[in-house]
């Protein structure tokens, strides 16, 4: 039990480093000095760069999300198998690590990706938490899905 609350937490702290100091959205270099004119000639290129490479990210973030979010499905299926008692700390450890996979390639992706993905992360923390609570526990996936639909209705604007 000891080691699984020791685990539980390193992953909890490894996820709150890894987001620590994050910006969904960075700060737009236009509003951070008033171009001179022959630099605003070239502003637009920079912007439409910018915009292509936030783009870039939002769309890489999904795709590894999403392998994410079928990776562990495939994992908590298989720590199902190992059955009570000792099955549901596999399973809540997997909740886990699988949160955390998810926010850990949520970085760099726009505000709707990245909101949708903290659903999905926080969602993944409370069957985690259900699980290790009671050997027995079968909770409910359908909050998870739908924050997999907002996820997918999310990445499909990207």
């Amino acid at each position: 039990m000891n080691r699984t609350r020791l685990v539980l937490t390193g992953l909890a702290v490894a996820a709150m480093i890894a987001t620590s100091g994050c910006d969904p959205q960075p700060e737009s270099q236009d509003a951070a000095t008033s171009p001179s004119p022959a630099v605003s000639s070239a502003t637009p290129t920079v912007g439409a760069a910018s915009a292509a490479a936030d783009n870039a990210a939002t769309v890489k973030a999904c795709a590894d999300i999403r392998k994410d979010i079928k990776d562990n499905a495939a994992k908590i299926a298989k720590a199902e198998k190992i059955g009570p008692p000792a099955g549901h700390f596999a399973v809540s450890a997997q909740w886990a690590a699988g949160s955390v996979a998810i926010l850990a390639h949520a970085i760099g992706a726009n505000q709707a990706v990245t909101a949708a993905s903290e659903k999905i992360q926080n969602e993944m923390t409370s069957l985690s938490d259900a699980y290790n609570k009671s050997a027995d526990a079968k909770p409910s996936k359908k909050a998870l899905e739908a924050a997999i639909k907002e996820l997918d209705t999310a990445c499909s604007t990207a």
